[in-house]
């Protein structure tokens, strides 16, 4: 319990003086939250943050660590120890569900032995009501839900949570066009409770509910709050958010909204800021980075800002992820003149059926998709290309599968993440009736991974005895021995080496290529 002479850290006064805009608001509560912990005897108080998902993900859990980092947490990696712990989900796929719901059924005798430990859940999985009313029945130690349109109010959702367990029940706020939940209810339910004279021990369990805050939407992009990056020399950039694209398949434009691109000028100072820094890698990161439109197209914006990192000490920039539909032969153009621009692009297939892409409501057929790699390919040879596949997605007959197939063999994918068709419900394809067979699905599934590996094993091999720039990024997790790092390719490379090598780009002849990564040598 909070000692009586720290409740003034979290006193009505405080509120009042919160600023109304953003993100004054929210670095005010940081500087609250960052005197109550402190005199709290804080020191030691340690923040877990599990992130699942893309790149996206793992760019706002960089912003969620440096929030509580700024508060005065350690990163901790371990949940089981943290006495906050943050869980960034995905919903693009059911196993990503229930990969969440393992974690958290695993801290509910650690909650039990401490329940002043903080447990939040947030990001894609959130902005889905029913998952939500799951989380609140079966998991009901959870103390924070919050969703993608209001990640930003993170510190004023931990503000009301330590206000809300000393009985100080506040409203919560929201933008845009409305909720998906919320826990206003809750002041309604302790001002009954406390009018018809209920005992402490009700109120207690009320007030040990969980703050929930998940908007439907916001037009907001809220800048300059802390970040912690993962490593210090890789930088993800978000140059937009949201996707207006709604491939039938896909939540994403459901739980992270319509587009809404940065900008110019506010995504320059971040690389600015990242390149004084010491950052010697930029992604720009964007569900549909083709699409950004900050006032110019996305073409232009790469060009701009190949230029402003000549000199800085930022080497390379990487961008994902593309939609075939866009792909302009500007861009191709831009990459292909671009100092900094690593020759590597992810162009999503999905699948190579024409009728199964029209399904999907892709935009492309199979003819387009290929011209669209052979332009890639002829004005940059050296490229590697990866690319997403899904197998068994509804009504897929094998001839829809073998011209799958057929793109595999005529591109040549240097990687290709593969995936089990996954219904997600609220999506068109999840009231489809022709779902596939598991059987059949998995023998297709297997027969894909066997051709694109050994496509992937040959392509890779033809490096063998090359020499390639190197930007190394940790010590071998099998081998204390080397480092490890990547290609300009994205390809993987361990080398002989020690920690002081980790941030910089060495040259590195490729000596043996195993598998899917290269045992290389540094080139003094």
């Amino acid at each position: 319990m909070i000692s009586e002479n720290l409740k003034t850290f979290l006193s009505d006064e405080v509120m009042a003086k919160a600023p109304v805009s953003e993100p004054e608001r929210q670095r005010y509560f940081i500087e609250r939250l960052k005197g109550f912990y402190s005199a709290e005897g804080g020191a030691g108080l340690k923040s877990c943050i599990v992130t699942f998902g893309c790149q996206m993900n793992a760019r706002d859990s960089e912003k969620l660590d440096g929030i509580l980092s700024t508060i005065g947490f350690k990163p901790e990696e371990d949940e089981q120890s943290a006495d906050i712990v943050l869980f960034n989900t995905c919903t693009i796929r059911e196993n990503a569900n229930e990969h969440l719901y393992g974690r958290l059924g695993r801290l509910k005798q650690v909650k039990r032995s401490d329940p002043d430990r903080i447990i939040g859940i947030c990001g894609c999985m959130m902005q889905e009501a029913d998952e939500i009313e799951t989380i609140k029945k079966k998991y009901p130690y959870v103390d924070i839900i919050f969703g993608t349109h209001n990640f930003h109010t993170f510190p004023e959702l931990l503000f009301k949570l330590l206000r809300k367990r000393e009985g100080i029940m506040d409203p919560i706020p929201y933008e845009g066009s409305g909720l998906v939940a919320d826990s206003s209810e809750d002041a309604l339910r302790q001002e009954k409770l406390l009018r018809y004279g209920s005992g402490k021990k009700e109120l207690d369990k009320l007030n040990r509910k969980p703050i929930v805050s998940v908007w439907t939407d916001s037009s907001n992009i809220v800048e300059e709050l802390p970040s912690r990056r993962k490593f210090p020399f890789k930088q993800g950039i978000n140059i937009m958010f949201g996707c207006n694209n709604f491939c039938s398949y896909c939540i994403v434009p459901y739980v992270r909204g319509r587009e809404k691109s940065r900008r110019p000028e506010d995504i320059y100072e971040e690389i600015k800021r990242s390149a004084a820094e010491g950052v010697k890698e930029i992604m720009l990161l964007g569900q549909n980075v083709n699409s950004y439109d900050g006032g110019i197209r996305f073409p232009e914006l790469l060009k701009n800002i190949d230029g402003i990192t000549k000199g800085s000490g930022i080497e390379r920039i990487r961008f994902m992820t593309s939609h075939p539909k866009d792909l302009s032969d500007e861009l191709i153009d831009v990459m292909a003149g671009g100092e900094r621009i690593c020759r590597q692009f992810h162009l999503p297939m999905q699948s190579g059926s024409d009728a199964i892409l029209k399904r999907m409501n892709r935009h492309y057929d199979k003819h387009a998709f290929m011209e669209k790699a052979d332009k890639l390919k002829s004005a940059m040879p050296d490229i590697s290309l990866s690319t997403d596949i899904i197998v068994g997605f509804p009504g897929e007959t094998e001839r829809d599968f073998e011209d799958t197939l057929d793109v595999v063999r005529y591109v040549r994918f240097d990687a290709a993440y593969t995936f089990i068709y996954s219904k997600r419900n609220g999506t068109p394809a999840a009231s489809y009736t022709d779902q596939v067979d598991e059987a059949l699905v998995k023998d297709r599934f297997d027969r894909l991974l066997e051709l694109q590996n050994g496509i992937a094993h040959e392509n890779l091999s033809r490096l063998t005895g090359t020499t390639g720039r190197v930007l190394f990024e940790s010590i071998s997790e099998y081998d204390d021995s080397l480092i490890t790092g990547k290609l300009d390719s994205g390809v993987t490379v361990h080398a002989k080496g020690d920690i002081s090598m980790i941030g910089e780009i060495h040259d590195v002849r490729l000596l043996e290529c195993r598998g899917f990564y290269y045992i290389g040598e540094v080139i003094e």
